[in-house]
């Protein structure tokens, strides 16, 4: 199957110390973690990596500590998008230069550009660097949707490859897949198992990040055709699902959790987000208990 970036990736975090600094230190540890534990890929600075309140320098200090850590042991995808190609096109070449294999490339946001608009964003992007693209279409947050014309011809670039598909379209999916070469990875954890059943080849997750075996045995369960096994496994993580991804924002709630787990020091989060608080945390324990984490 045509996996450029792996099949099980995760949306990782980003650990902060108390003071909201970067913990890099705490990010390696967790990378390594991750790895061991099944994750064949690592997305940095995405969302839940707390792009949008981290600054360029560290940006470039992620990727370089991450790959340090597991560069040869995973694939390390690195976040460059944003909503202004020349910044996303700087974002791009710096993480060339860190060493990552591949870039993320999320739909402009805020400013709506149109379909002609979304194409020249993302050629002129891949057309920087020598690195494979994944395109994120997510319109919940980017407010424009991928259409399925504007997907057909970015497949047509060499360098772009892959989608992280969060638009929760399966039809649209479905006929690009059927159409082109491009590899799906689910990014919407409540949808893993559909869009593995329609052929995506792996995920970006979240929840992954305390599941990251069992998405791993889910993956092989649709490989082998054992659709009762996969299923099973679904229904068991949907009390995870609930708790870190619907409660409030992911970040915040999947930061919580690694740290009841041990995995982080600290749930800290920057403003705008705000660390979860007692209550939350309180429902979470509770859901990571039914998903089968023994807090």
């Amino acid at each position: 199957m045509n996996a450029p970036f792996g099949r099980v990736l995760t949306a990782m975090v980003s650990p902060m110390r108390a003071d909201g600094s970067l913990d890099l230190e705490g990010t390696q540890r967790l990378a390594t973690s991750l790895v061991d534990e099944g994750h064949d890929g690592l997305v940095i600075s995405g969302t839940t990596g707390e792009s949008p309140t981290t600054t360029d320098e560290e940006k470039d200090q992620l990727l370089r500590a991450v790959v340090e850590a597991v560069g040869d042991r995973a694939t390390v995808v690195a976040g460059v998008g944003t909503y202004d190609t020349a910044h996303t096109v700087e974002l791009a070449k710096h993480a060339e230069k860190a060493g990552v294999d591949g870039l993320l490339l999320v739909t402009p946001y805020y400013n709506k550009p149109p379909q002609a608009g979304l194409i020249n964003h993302f050629t002129t992007a891949a057309d920087a660097t020598g690195l494979p693209v994944m395109i994120y279409d997510i319109p919940a947050r980017s407010g424009v949707p991928i259409q399925t014309s504007t997907m057909l011809r970015l497949a047509e670039h060499p360098r772009i490859v892959a989608v992280k598909d969060a638009k929760g379209d399966l039809f649209a999916t479905t006929e690009v897949l059927a159409r082109t070469d491009l590899a799906f990875y689910s990014g919407e954890d409540a949808l893993n198992l559909p869009m593995l059943a329609i052929g995506a080849v792996g995920m970006v997750s979240v929840v992954g990040h305390l599941f990251g075996a069992e998405y791993a045995a889910m993956v092989a369960a649709v490989d082998r055709g054992d659709l009762a096994a996969a299923q099973q496994i679904n229904a068991a993580l949907v009390p995870a699902v609930v708790g870190i991804m619907t409660r409030t924002q992911g970040a915040i709630m999947v930061k919580a959790a690694l740290e009841l787990v041990g995995k982080i020091n600290t749930r800290t989060t920057r403003p705008p987000l705000v660390d979860a608080t007692a209550d939350e945390i309180a429902l979470l324990r509770s859901d990571l208990k039914a998903a089968g984490i023994d807090l």
